[in-house]
């Protein structure tokens, strides 16, 4: 672990009395205007929150998996939006550079995304290009010391607000799949780079996404994540981030379910029915204790999921099984929570409404639930 117990305590309480006192007060008015105010992303670059994850000599926190986990769980208890803003940076903008990044790429990227005075984005999802990440059809051709991006990146988070892409083009087109795919650092404002129109979405207004369109945009050699010795190697680099990825989201979505039952038992006890509070009927208290046992079951599972990460074991399965569990875990609380207030449930002024539809992304990106079947039992039938 990066930070001593006392440490990681005063962190975490830092990060409650934000949550509490600056973040669910704005939920109603970034929901309403589609955006998280300047002066609240300024308070997050000052706490650290953009660099998390990244090690501390590049001027990161440097939390290690578990860490991150407890934090993320903290931010989850307020809308998904917040915790947008700084996910890439602490993600998979920043992590493929920390673990294959050159020196001079750490250098220069990293002290600026810890800091906040950039955003990452990762540029990956193509129009047909999504769970079958490997059918990667924008291409990067050589031409000299150069490489000449073509192409359409699709829904792509932050993609509005950042200053660098971690871009995957196939230069190796002999090669299907995932092979011959290699990764670029391509900063937002290089010529032959423009941004569609940001997409209207079911939920997590706050955070903004659109495509990223790349019309012969010329980048240098040296901006191969990794430098040219992983030239067509990019996926390997993408796979080493989704495990922690995949229980950042975990962990966020304990978080979520952990508001959205503590809002369901709030209204249960002060809603009457019948000339009683709603948490006094059975039918009631089954939702609230199946949503509890739930929420619990998957905090224990990202948990330990994380300490193995951290003890350096390969958690590939025990990494899917939580994503799985845990997103599918958060739409059933939501779904139970919108039932248990009712008609409230179904308006705009509850916070469930909002959670409902925020928490539905939580089971499709960083690999849908389907995906994460899928890898869990290739990897038993591999490993058994």
């Amino acid at each position: 672990m990066a930070l001593d117990s006392d440490t990681l305590q005063q962190l975490l309480r830092t990060l409650e009395s934000f949550v509490q006192e600056r973040l669910i007060p704005l939920e109603v008015q970034v929901a309403d205007e589609d955006q998280i105010p300047e002066s609240l992303i300024a308070e997050m670059r000052s706490m650290g929150l953009f660099g998390m994850t990244i090690p501390e000599e590049y001027g990161g926190l440097g939390l290690g998996t578990e860490e991150e986990c407890r934090a993320v769980r903290v931010l989850g208890y307020t809308a998904p939006a917040f915790r947008s803003i700084i996910g890439t940076n602490n993600g998979i903008g920043s992590q493929g550079i920390v673990m294959d990044g050159t020196a001079a790429q750490r250098a220069h990227y990293l002290p600026r995304m810890a800091s906040g005075e950039i955003i990452g984005s990762f540029a990956l999802t193509e129009p047909d290009a999504g769970s079958d990440s490997g059918a990667v059809k924008t291409s990067a051709r050589r031409d000299g010391d150069w490489f000449v991006l073509n192409g359409t990146k699709r829904y792509i988070t932050n993609a509005p607000r950042a200053q660098v892409f971690t871009v995957f083009a196939r230069t190796n087109p002999a090669e299907s799949g995932a092979r011959g795919v290699t990764a670029f650092l391509v900063d937002a404002n290089t010529p032959g780079i423009s941004l569609g129109k940001p997409y209207r979405k079911m939920g997590q207004q706050g955070a903004h996404v659109c495509d990223v369109i790349f019309e012969d945009c010329r980048v240098p050699a040296d901006a191969i994540l990794g430098g040219m010795e992983r030239l067509n190697r990019g996926f390997e680099s993408a796979m080493k981030t989704l495990d922690r990825g995949r229980l950042h989201i975990s962990a966020l979505a304990v978080g979520c379910a952990n508001r959205l039952i503590d809002e369901s038992l709030r209204f249960a006890r002060d809603r009457k029915q019948f000339g009683q509070p709603i948490a006094q009927f059975q039918l009631i208290q089954a939702m609230l204790a199946d949503s509890k046992a739930e929420a619990y079951a998957a905090e224990c599972m990202v948990l330990d999921a994380a300490r193995r990460r951290d003890a350096g074991e390969s958690v590939s399965t025990f990494a899917s099984c939580a994503k799985l569990f845990a997103t599918e875990m958060v739409g059933r609380v939501a779904d139970r929570a919108v039932q248990i207030h009712g008609g409230a449930g179904y308006m705009d002024e509850y916070a469930v409404s909002r959670f409902y539809r925020d928490v539905r992304l939580f089971r499709i990106y960083e690999g849908t639930s389907q995906i994460q079947q899928t890898i869990i039992a290739r990897n038993m039938i591999r490993e058994g």
